[in-house]
């Protein structure tokens, strides 16, 4: 029988630390539900010292999610270790998961701690995990630069204390494969006790080598990879959870591995991550990118048409594609569109905010001939809590662009009970839809991001916007959706500047 590879999803830990892609706690759930119906082993719900808002949602996973182990991260310190150990306490099966730095330029500069007080931290960090959980993962943080000897030190200490994971994380992105497999060779040859644990590989992309080393780990004996759906993370991002599945399956005369990934449930996790935290897929993304089973080339159509293995190694179904279409329209009832929510593990917090979204469903099946799944995905993202009681909205836009003429767009929006317009013009009808809606709130946020999807095929798409702004050090995403561009713009402004007033706090502020 082929061995187990252990998957761990830190999408809502690592991911949720890239630029504006902070999130509430009921996206976090959302999020966590479809990393369980996945089939995801273990998930990294959140760092539940960096914040109370962090704190609950980690607890709230925890109480929600039954079929995943549910992870928090911790510092090696003692009240870091114990709010880990209280938000996952609701947890079926939970686990803490703490990290100190082991390499010389860390323990130095950010440390200012020697080697034998690292290692002492590291093994009371474990102590004090085990007080809540005997499912407790270690880490040593820039393993990449570490000294062999003291890494092989470091482990050998925390498995004597009861650490039943080690994770040897590259960082910084500064590995290569042959190299990295190469440690992590080392490591369970050296490290004595290194059959009764688990070794784990954490990889992130900055030379975009992720999903190559942490392969090249497995095939040295780790036997957990820690990674984030579409590849989402600080900086480069992390090693994609996708390419690092499909990869496992589609080779298994490779790597004679399973997991309990559902690989249908892939594509559907992608729109959903990408949905909620405003980071659009590339087209030419592997698995789950709008062009990944596309085809061109005549030659290579051909070939497909005669024998699909001639061009393709997996099938588009085997990831979910080409199972998104929704068969609802203007005459479809309520029951029938809570159903479909349902099942996309869509939830409301109240009557008002589904009644919200069936509304703004008709109104979306007048416009389209087919509704899929991604347009209630994208619907649904605008009808949560956050946005019940927003403080701007916008009421009517105009926007008019000729040949020759310079684009105008007029604005009236609300502030509260109150209603203002503008009308500016622009190098474009957006670019003139913004001045409009900042000659209104006046903000004084920079704009570091406009971003256009188109969430669907066909020319009667809806263009999904992401906007991000900065402000005060703070950094925040916004989104909207419609099927007019320039509509759905003004939205993602707007819901950008709502972010930023709200007094909603963020699971994980980023400040």
């Amino acid at each position: 029988m082929a061995e187990k590879l252990i998957i761990f999803d830190t999408t809502l830990r690592d991911g949720e630390q890239s630029p504006g892609a902070s999130m509430t706690r009921e996206k976090k759930i959302r999020i966590a539900r479809q990393l369980e119906k996945l089939g995801v082993d273990v998930i990294e719900a959140g760092f539940a010292a960096a914040s109370p808002g962090d704190f609950d949602a980690v607890k709230a996973i925890a109480e929600t999610v039954r079929d995943s182990t549910v992870c928090s991260l911790a510092r090696a310190s003692e009240n870091d270790v114990r709010r880990a150990g209280e938000a996952i306490k609701p947890a079926k099966s939970g686990r803490i998961h703490t990290f100190i730095a082991t390499s010389p330029i860390h323990m130095k500069h950010k440390l200012r701690m020697n080697e034998e007080e690292v290692v002492e931290r590291a093994v009371a960090a474990v102590r004090w995990a085990l007080e809540y959980t005997d499912d407790v993962e270690f880490s040593a943080e820039d393993a990449v630069r570490s000294e062999m000897d003291f890494l092989v030190r470091v482990f050998t200490e925390v498995i004597k204390a009861g650490a039943r994971t080690l994770n040897v994380p590259d960082t910084v992105g500064y590995s290569i494969p042959a190299a990295w497999g190469e440690r992590i060779r080392q490591l369970i040859e050296r490290v004595p006790g290194s059959d009764r644990v688990i070794w784990s590989t954490h990889c992130h992309n900055d030379l975009g080598l992720a999903v190559a080393n942490s392969l090249s780990a497995v095939m040295n004996g780790a036997r957990q990879v820690e990674c984030t759906i579409n590849g989402l993370g600080e900086r480069a991002g992390n090693a994609s959870l996708e390419e690092v599945v499909m990869a496992v399956k589609t080779r298994r005369d490779v790597f004679n591995l399973d997991t309990r990934i559902d690989t249908t449930q892939i594509v559907a996790t992608s729109k959903l991550v990408s949905s909620i935290t405003g980071y659009p897929v590339q087209p030419n993304k592997a698995i789950v990118g709008a062009n990944a089973f596309a085809h061109e080339s005549g030659i290579h159509q051909d070939g497909i048409l005669k024998h699909r293995e001639t061009y393709e190694i997996m099938r588009a179904e085997d990831v979910g594609w080409n199972a998104n279409k929704l068969t609802l329209g203007k005459l479809s009832g309520r029951n029938a569109l809570r159903s479909r929510f349902a099942e996309l593990n869509i939830e409301f917090p109240n009557e008002e905010a589904f009644n919200a979204a069936f509304q703004r469903f008709k109104e979306l099946a007048d416009r389209k001939s087919e509704i899929f799944d991604e347009d209630l995905q994208a619907l649904a993202s605008e009808e949560t809590v956050e946005h019940i009681n927003e403080h701007y909205r916008l009421v009517y836009l105009r926007a008019h662009s000729e040949t020759g003429i310079l684009p105008v767009a007029k604005v009236v929006m609300n502030i509260g009970e109150k209603q203002f317009d503008a009308e500016m013009q622009g190098g474009g009808p957006v670019d003139a839809a913004f001045k409009a809606i900042e000659k209104i709130v006046d903000s004084g946020t920079e704009l570091q991001l406009y971003s256009v999807n188109n969430i669907t095929s066909g020319t009667d798409a809806q263009g999904e916007v992401t906007v991000r702004l900065a402000k005060g050090g703070r950094i925040v995403n916004g989104q909207g959706a419609d099927t007019d561009i320039v509509v759905a713009s003004a939205k993602a402004y707007l819901d950008a500047l709502n972010k930023l007033c709200s007094n909603a706090e963020r699971a994980h502020p980023q400040v």
